[in-house]
């Protein structure tokens, strides 16, 4: 009655067979249900891979989702944009562009730090050991991760920062930058053992120790340091973005005036500009009064170059035609020629030490990758060279009375990044080889004295 087995009496005319007959039936029903546990013991895993779809399968799903997400995105911008006037669409889009290519080139950045990631995990290079990062540190997938969402995230605000504005919700629209910023702020800093909270905290403390160098110097806090000051152009219009913010001048045309608190003319602009050479100064001063090697003043002095570059730029705003003209811009010129070609040369000889250019390429499994660069010239020959033009170029984004051609000067901030992102490759591995020589060295000594020590001994008892 409740779903347990029936079992009928033995004696019942009904059921009572021969002996033979119930010897048959007994080996058939052994037989059956040594037949059906053989049947049901291979049906589970093939149940089991029916029910999961496969890895290439989700991936490519993965994939058409997201080009889906890009092309509705690009859809509604673009038609939001066409519903506005010729005039205000420049302005608007200048506008727009001005919250959102600061986190656009963020989230670059992170996808090429996964890159980097990814060749020192291929690779012979410890880079956990070189930042001297504990066992739960983000490997380049988790990297990879955080940068999808970003990339994300920051167009679908921007796209509803567009269609809002179109379709006549000002007050919407101006919304849409502010919950965006403050959202990436509570994450940072937000204390409670989620989003990576470690690393999080390691990002931080890292910022804090170059803000304030107030303890010796370790490699991450000037390597961070030296990504920063790529990232100057980032963090200028971060500042102009948050002042407009504050000053509520979001979605409105009050920000035009360029003589406004949150204009083109600010003295704001410069200041963020030159406070991560500024940084990177300090900690080079720091090196010399911990270390006294002089090659740390002479890093120093490659930094305190780019002050000039910045501040006469800035200049063309508070001085006469003439006086730029004839006076202030050949000072930035040679400024700016200075600068880079004393970055480049540093690049080369210092950060990379060309007589190591050997191992970064070298990956621990032989793959069609290693093979292609491993060793080969013309890599070196396209290192260098990207970067010595790259750094000539760089002058042109640091400098504050150029900033109206901001598709120009968003190109050479990516083209910067990208210059960084190769730059890394070469000044980790010449870090990795440092270490092991200094490790190859203590062994020598510590072999060559226990020699010392093990060695038979001439005195008479």
């Amino acid at each position: 009655m409740f779903g347990g087995q029936v079992i009928p009496p033995s004696k019942s005319p009904h059921l009572r067979k021969s002996d033979g007959e119930q010897g048959n039936t007994e080996m058939e029903g052994l037989l059956h249900s040594t037949e059906s546990n053989d049947l049901k013991i291979p049906s589970l895993p093939i149940s089991t891979a029916a029910i999961m779809p496969s890895p290439i399968l989700l991936w490519r799903f993965k994939v058409l989702l997201f080009f889906l997400w890009g092309f509705f995105c690009c859809k509604i911008g673009w038609g939001s944009g066409m519903r506005m006037s010729v005039n205000l669409r420049d302005l608007f889009l200048y506008e727009a562009f001005l919250y959102y290519n600061p986190l656009l080139l963020v989230t670059m950045m992170v996808w090429l730090w996964g890159v980097n990631l990814w060749v020192f995990a291929q690779s012979t290079i410890s880079y956990a050991k070189i930042f001297d990062l504990d066992q739960n540190h983000l490997t380049h997938r988790e990297i990879w991760k955080v940068a999808t969402w970003m990339t994300i995230i920051v167009p679908i605000s921007m796209t509803a920062y567009l269609y809002l504005y179109s379709h006549g919700e000002v007050s919407l629209a101006a919304s849409q930058p502010v919950f965006l910023y403050c959202a990436v702020a509570l994450i940072l800093i937000f204390p409670f053992d989620i989003f990576y909270l470690s690393s999080r905290y390691y990002l931080l403390r890292t910022l804090w120790r170059i803000v304030f160098p107030l303890q010796a110097i370790t490699f991450s806090d000037f390597f961070l340091a030296d990504i920063l000051t790529s990232m100057s152009k980032v963090f200028s219009d971060l500042e102009r973005s948050v002042c407009r913010m504050v000053h509520r001048q979001v979605a409105t045309i009050a920000w035009f005036e360029a003589d406004s608190v949150c204009g083109s003319h600010s003295i704001g602009i410069p200041i963020i500009l030159v406070l991560p050479y500024i940084f990177r100064l300090f900690q080079c001063l720091r090196q010399y009064k911990d270390t006294k090697e002089k090659t740390a003043l002479f890093n120093a002095l490659k930094y305190s170059t780019a002050v000039p570059v910045i501040f006469l730029s800035a200049l063309k705003y508070h001085v006469l035609p003439d006086s730029w003209t004839n006076f202030y811009r050949p000072l930035w010129l040679l400024s700016g020629v200075l600068n880079s070609l004393y970055s480049f040369y540093w690049d080369v000889t210092r950060d990379w030490d060309l007589s190591c250019f050997t191992r970064i390429f070298k990956f621990n499994k032989p793959s069609l990758c290693s093979h292609l660069l491993h060793g080969r010239k013309w890599v070196y020959f396209w290192v260098i060279g990207s970067n010595f033009i790259l750094r000539l170029a760089w002058t042109y984004k640091l400098s504050a009375h150029l900033r109206h051609n901001y598709l120009t000067v968003f190109t050479i901030t990516a083209l910067e990044m990208i210059r960084r992102f190769q730059w890394v490759f070469f000044r980790v591995e010449n870090e990795w080889t440092k270490m092991n020589s200094k490790s190859n060295l203590q062994l020598s000594e510590i072999s060559s004295e226990e020699d010392k020590l093990l060695a038979p001994s001439n005195h008479n008892v």
